[in-house]
């Protein structure tokens, strides 16, 4: 098949660290691997962010990234795309009325916006993961949510309209279903991890006898909870955090997050125990998970939670609140603990039951076994059926969102 996969804010070419760089990047990008090694002609259309990016940059992997001039060409925050998003659709019905796809697959709610756009006026048909939900982070965030205000009225009208909606969690699943979605339009087909790169290796990890060491790969986003894990430090003596993810190290000092998180440790008296590295190239994402005792989760909500299958993959237990997908993926006192978001208490009791390694050991192997079945050659395979399911009945155009 030919696939086409929009991913408007998130391209595979992104470093990873950045405000609205995370998850996301790394699934379009494992994802459009995944489905060009099985055959498939692969193609990621995304907002050209940068003037001086090529047309169509051709990857190894034989994955076209296709640059799409909507707006202007600098970064923007996503949530400050949505009125170029009209702009996107048409480019895309451009390109499909000469060269359609047979299916194509639409991360993200503006993504998806403007694919529906340019399936009325193509035929092209469209599946569609968000991601995110912008109902939940509007409960979570109340007034700090910047999203659009459309957002929310807007994804539930995709979630009706796309050929096929494929949610990551079960959970996810039937929140599409009770907003409206056709229960027979709906899969679950969950993130995947890299088994291969995210793997154990027992000759990595803290010395024997040394403190507890927590690590946190993350966007340095308040909901993220990273504050919250800091907390639990005053009540963990001896333990330290290291946390990746901002900006590169040479620009630590100058980034409003990274400064005030130091602040709080500082004013916890715990600051000599905390220590914040700033963005980490993707290739060494597995080092670094190897390189600690437990991984943290602890966001507010997170509607997947890669970084924790990503530990689980390298044999590391997680501990992570249980909110939206890692309720899911981490098995409490089987590949981890799960504790409540916002609650650092329960975070260092969770992470101080860790500190032994005879009681870490069966977790992490049990958390990489668990990690196996989330493989990318199997998310891969469960997302080729579902697009060629869509291809093969050509469902008649249902409209364009509101």
């Amino acid at each position: 098949m030919r696939i086409d996969l929009i991913s408007e804010h998130a391209s595979p070419l992104a470093a990873l660290g950045d405000v609205d760089a995370g998850g996301q990047n790394v699934h379009v990008a494992a994802l459009a691997e995944g489905l060009a090694g099985r055959g498939h002609r692969v193609r990621v259309h995304t907002r050209r962010d940068d003037s001086d990016l090529e047309p169509v940059v051709r990857l190894p992997t034989g994955v076209e990234v296709v640059h799409v001039d909507a707006g202007p060409a600098r970064r923007l925050p996503k949530d400050e795309l949505w009125p170029h998003m009209d702009a996107f659709a048409e480019a895309l019905a451009r390109r499909w009325r000469t060269d359609p796809p047979d299916a194509a697959h639409a991360h993200f709610w503006m993504s998806g916006y403007a694919a529906l756009c340019a399936r009325s006026r193509t035929g092209v048909p469209v599946a569609m993961t968000f991601h995110a939900l912008g109902a939940e982070k509007r409960r979570q965030q109340g007034a700090k949510d910047t999203s659009p205000p459309e957002r929310i009225a807007v994804e539930a009208e995709i979630g009706r309209a796309a050929d096929l909606v494929l949610a990551t969690t079960a959970a996810e699943r039937d929140l599409h279903i009770a907003a409206g979605a056709t229960p027979g339009r709906v899969a679950v087909v969950p993130c995947g991890v890299d088994v291969d790169r995210f793997r154990p290796d027992p000759t990595a990890g803290p010395p024997a006898g040394a403190p507890l060491r927590v690590g946190i790969v993350s966007r340095l986003v308040e909901r993220k909870g990273i504050g919250n894990v800091i907390e639990a430090l005053v009540h963990l003596p001896g333990a330290e955090l290291v946390v990746a993810g901002g900006p590169p190290a040479d620009r630590l000092d100058d980034d409003p997050a990274v400064r005030r998180f130091r602040a709080l440790a500082e004013a916890l008296g715990v600051g000599d125990r905390v220590t914040l590295v700033g963005a980490v190239e993707r290739t060494d994402v597995p080092a670094l998970l190897r390189s600690v005792d437990v991984v943290a989760c602890c966001p507010w909500y997170e509607p997947f939670g890669l970084v924790a299958l990503e530990a689980m993959a390298c044999g590391r237990p997680v501990v992570a609140t249980a909110v939206g997908g890692l309720a899911e993926t981490v098995v409490d006192g089987v590949t981890g603990r799960l504790v409540p978001p916002r609650d650092p208490r329960a975070i260092a009791g969770a992470l101080g039951s860790l500190r032994a390694a005879q009681v870490r050991r069966p977790l992490g192997r049990a958390a990489r076994s668990r990690a196996c079945r989330y493989g990318w050659d199997r998310v891969a395979r469960a997302t080729e059926v579902a697009l060629a399911r869509i291809a093969a009945q050509a469902v008649a155009p249902a409209g364009s969102p509101a």
